[in-house]
C-alpha cells in the first residue's frame, strides 16, 4: 500500500515545476490525470535528445501518471475539465493568471462543485502585481531572486545553478502545500486554495542570508566554492587532474586534516592556529593546501582523507555518479516507452517502512488514456 492510494489529482500543468510536483504525489499512490492541450506539454519537445519524439526532459518528470488531452478554449474540453475536478481532490495549475478564470476553472468555481477540492496554483510572479503576467522560467526567477547575485566568483560575475533550482525549489514547496492542505481537510472537512509563485519560493530559500543581510545590511558575496566564515572551505586540484571538496568546520576537524595530510606543522603555524586566523590568512591557507593535495592522487587522498575521518568529497564525475554501487541499487530504474525504448529514471529518495513509494507507470504518450476517461457513457475517471 502506498501512502496517497486512492487520492485524485488532476493535473494543468507543463513544463518543470508543476510536473514534477505532481510527479512526487504520483510516486507516493496519487492517481493523477494528466491533462494537456492539443499541442501538448512544451516540455515534450524540449531539447534534441528523444524516445519515439517525447523529449527526455518530459520522460524524467512525469511517470506514474495517465494522461488525456482537452481542448479548453472549446466548450466541450471545458465541461469535461469541470466533471474530472467534480470528482478530484486535488486540482494543480501553472496557467498564466487569469486564465484559468476565463476557462471557467478558477478556485471560486470549483468549489462550489467541489468543496472538498485542494487547488494549487503555481506562477511565475504570483496573481497580482505589477509582474504577474510577465513570462517565468527557471533561470530568470533565479536572476530576479538574488540568487545569482551570490553564485558565482568575482571573476566570473553573477552564475546560475548547474540545475533548474527555482523550478525544483518551487515544486518541493507546492508538494508540501498541497500535502499541508489536505491534512487540514481531515479536520475541517474542506479543501482550499493553495498559491504560489517561482519568485516567492526561491526569496525563500535565500535563508539563513536573509537575516544576515538584514542585521548588517552587507550583501553576501560571490565566493565560488568558498565560504565567508569558513576557511578552508574550497575545492583543490589533486596530481591527476581532479578536484576534492574540503571543509573544516571547527578546530578540531582542521587538526584532523592536517594530521591526514601528513602536515601537523600547520597546526601551530600562527597564520592557521584558530579559525580568526585562518579567516585573516584564507589566501595563504588555500595557497599551503593546494600545493599539498597537488602532490596525490585523487584515490591517494581519497584514502588519507577516509582513514582520518575528515570532512571531504571526491568531485564526481556524472559517469561516476550514476555508476556508482549506492546510486545504481537505491535510486535507478529502468522504464519502457510504451512505443519502445527503455530509459532510466532517478528513483524518488523518500523510503517508508510502512507505506513505500512505487514506480510503476512509463510517462504517458499524449491523450494515451482518451478512451478511459472521454467515453461515449461520458466522462469517467478510470479506476
Amino acid at each position: 500500500m502506498t501512502a496517497l492510494k486512492g487520492l485524485k489529482v488532476l493535473d494543468f500543468t507543463q513544463m518543470m515545476t508543476g510536473p514534477f510536483a505532481t510527479m512526487m504525489l504520483a510516486d507516493s499512490g496519487a492517481d493523477v490525470l494528466k491533462v494537456e492541450q492539443p499541442d501538448g506539454d512544451p516540455f515534450r519537445k524540449s531539447g534534441e535528445t528523444t524516445i519515439n519524439d517525447d523529449g527526455v526532459f518530459f520522460l524524467a518528470i512525469n511517470r506514474n501518471k495517465r494522461g488525456i488531452v482537452l481542448d479548453l478554449k472549446t466548450a466541450e474540453g471545458q465541461a469535461a475539465a469541470l466533471a474530472l475536478a467534480a470528482e478530484a481532490d486535488v486540482f494543480v495549475e501553472n496557467f498564466r493568471p487569469g486564465f484559468a478564470e476565463k476557462a471557467g476553472l478558477g478556485y471560486e468555481a470549483l468549489s462550489k462543485i467541489n468543496p472538498r477540492l485542494v487547488y494549487c496554483s503555481i506562477t511565475g510572479f504570483g496573481q497580482s502585481g505589477p509582474d504577474r503576467d510577465r513570462p517565468a522560467l527557471d533561470m530568470i526567477i533565479q536572476a530576479m531572486s538574488g540568487i545569482m547575485q551570490i553564485t558565482g566568483t568575482q571573476e566570473s560575475g553573477p552564475i546560475k545553478t548547474g540545475f533548474p533550482f527555482a523550478d525544483l525549489v518551487t515544486a518541493l514547496l507546492a508538494n508540501v502545500g498541497i500535502l499541508t492542505a489536505l491534512q487540514a481537510r481531515q479536520t475541517t472537512g474542506l479543501g482550499q486554495r493553495v498559491d504560489l509563485s517561482m519568485l516567492d519560493a526561491t526569496i525563500f530559500s535565500l535563508v539563513p542570508r536573509d537575516v544576515y543581510f538584514d542585521v548588517t545590511g552587507q550583501t553576501p558575496g560571490r565566493m565560488g566554492n568558498e565560504h565567508w566564515d569558513i576557511v578552508p572551505n574550497n575545492t583543490y586540484r589533486t596530481s591527476d587532474g581532479r578536484d576534492i571538496m574540503i571543509i573544516t568546520i571547527n578546530e578540531k576537524f582542521w587538526h584532523i586534516l592536517c594530521d591526514a595530510l601528513d602536515a601537523s606543522e600547520l597546526k601551530t603555524d600562527p597564520r592557521f592556529v584558530n579559525k580568526a586566523a585562518r579567516l585573516a590568512n584564507r589566501d595563504a591557507v588555500n595557497s599551503t593546501l593546494s600545493q599539498i593535495f597537488a602532490t596525490r592522487t585523487l584515490a591517494e587522498w581519497d584514502a588519507a582523507l577516509s582513514a582520518a575521518g575528515a570532512i571531504y568529497g571526491p568531485v564526481k564525475t556524472w559517469p561516476e555518479v550514476f555508476s556508482d554501487r549506492h546510486t545504481v541499487e537505491n535510486l535507478l530504474k529502468t522504464l519502457e516507452h510504451p512505443l519502445g525504448g527503455s530509459f532510466k529514471v532517478i528513483n524518488n529518495p523518500l523510503h517508508f517502512s510502512a507505506t513505500p513509494n512505487a514506480i510503476y507507470r512509463s510517462p504517458p504518450l499524449k491523450g494515451q488514456h482518451d478512451s478511459e476517461v472521454l467515453t461515449a457513457e461520458g466522462i469517467v475517471w478510470p479506476c
